[in-house]
Order: structure tokens, then sequence, then C-alpha cells
């Protein structure tokens, strides 16, 4: 099934649960696209070290009708891509060269992730959170703060949204949800067992699942109702998650805005409530 437009982010998105053959031949593809948009079937089985058979069936199991379409579709995605400004962060970078390089893999994210997004399942998703009960988020690690980021507004708009970055809690908090609620699991590689448990507990109860996740392949979309897709390398210092950890904060920000929109008001007064009521701490504690 093709969750993208875009072949070479599609290739990426399901490359984890390829067969190995299959990952050989993604490999021998995304190392150079631009050249193998010009080989024959028996040309690129060579190179990759597979049969034609196998080229075949692997574009079918994409989603595509074989692999004239596949190319031609790979071809386009090859004109419309700009190369990379920098590369990889190497370790003799100087703090200039990191800084630009990190600035650069951040953009990419976001742009590839604008790609990757589909505006139905985005707009399913601000209708489910807009009338849930009960909205919870879980994450782990660098995807936790993008909980807590997600807890943090939405609660000032007026809804019932409580983040859970530990794996007990969340599945404890998971099994007490009722149908109406949203329970959105955050997880880049889709495979966080802890996610995968509290979003399969949250469905047991009614909930409506969403993840947010790089791959679409991944166990945490069999759990799951709705799949909004990043699209992120984290090919260097990935315990930092730099780039996936923007691409999740985005979604997140832009699911923010639109359920915000759906009833302007209330979230507008909402908001001048919580505010209100900071600045009178903030009052109270520099008169202290």
């Amino acid at each position: 099934m093709i969750t993208t437009d875009n072949t070479i982010l599609h290739l990426k998105s399901t490359y984890p649960e390829m067969r190995p053959s299959e990952q050989r031949l993604a490999d021998t593809i995304l190392k150079d696209p631009a050249r193998i948009v010009h080989l024959s079937i028996t040309e690129l089985a060579s190179e990759a070290n597979v049969s034609d058979a196998t080229i075949v069936k692997f574009c079918k199991r994409l989603g595509y009708k074989g692999f004239p379409e596949f190319k031609i579709l790979l071809a386009q995605d090859v004109a419309m891509k700009t190369s990379p400004i920098y590369g990889q962060v190497e370790r003799d970078d100087t703090v200039k060269a990191v800084t630009e390089k990190i600035f650069q893999a951040n953009i990419t994210a976001l742009q590839d992730t604008v790609q990757v997004l589909d505006s139905e399942a985005m707009h399913q998703a601000v209708e489910m959170l807009a009338k849930a009960g009960d909205i919870h988020f879980y994450g782990m690690g660098a995807s936790g703060l993008v909980a807590l980021d997600a807890e943090q507004k939405f609660s000032r708009i007026g809804l019932r949204a409580a983040a859970f970055v530990d794996g007990h809690a969340q599945l404890s908090r998971a099994s007490l949800l009722q149908s109406g609620d949203v329970a959105v699991g955050i997880s880049y590689s889709g495979s966080t067992d802890e996610i995968i448990a509290a979003l399969r507990t949250a469905r047991s109860t009614g909930a409506f699942t969403l993840a947010i996740t790089n791959y679409s392949a991944s166990k945490v979309v069999e759990v799951s109702d709705l799949v909004l897709l990043t699209a992120s390398e984290e090919d260097i210092l990935r315990c930092g998650a730099i780039s996936s950890r923007i691409a999740q904060l985005s979604i997140i920000d832009a699911l923010f805005v639109s359920v915000a929109l759906v009833d302007f008001e209330h979230s507008r007064e909402s908001i001048e409530r919580t505010k209100e009521a900071l600045s009178q701490r903030t009052t109270k504690s520099r008169g202290a």
C-alpha cells in the first residue's frame, strides 16, 4: 500500500519491515536514484544481487503496478528533489559546519514530512481531537518531550489533555479510557514496546488511537486507527533525536492550531484565562 506520493520517501518509510533481499535492493536504489532510473530491470537486479522476479515482487509489495511504473515515479521524484546543501556531520567538522548541517537536516525533515503527510488523515485527526473527551499523549525519551509539549498546548485551549512518558503510567491510564477519547502514540521508530502496548490497551477500551511515526510499516501502525507520518533521517547521534523531534513537534503544532480553530472563541477564551492566571502568579512572585 502506497502511503506517500514520493517514491524515495516511501522506500525509506517502509525500509525497516523489508526482507533482507528487499533492503539490499532499496539500498542500491537509494544510493543513487538518479542513475537507477536509467537502468533496466536486469541491470538493477545485477547491481543489487537479486533476481528480476524479486524486483517485480518488491514493486508490487510497495503498491506499484510493476517496475516500469515504479521507475517512472522515481524519475519524477529525482527531477523534483534538489541535492542537500550539506552532508552528514563529520568528527572534524567546525561548529559552524555542524550548525549549518543540523539546520539543513531539520529543514529537509520538515519539507519531506509535508510531502508524506496525508491531508485527509490530518483532517480526520483534527475532527477526532476536537470532539474528544480525554486526550492522552504517549511518548518515550525525546518523543516524550513532544508528548509533554502537546499536553501543554491542548490543555491551554480547554481540552482534557494529559501526557504520559512512563510505560506503567501509560498502560494504567490507557485502560481507563473509553469510547470518545483519543490516545496519541508518538514513536519515531514505530517499534517502541511501551507505546505499542499503551495504544493496544487504549484501543481495547473503544478509544480512538492515533500514531505519529516515521515508518508506515511499523508495529505501532497495527494498533492505530489513524497514522500521521514524519519523514526524517537520524544517521548520527540517533539518541539525540534531532530532526525527527522537529518533525513531530511541527505535526503537533499543526494539529493544535487546527483544533483551536474548530471552536475559535472557546479556544481564545481558554487561552486568555490561562494567560491571566499565569500573569497573576508572576505578579505575586515578584511581590514576594
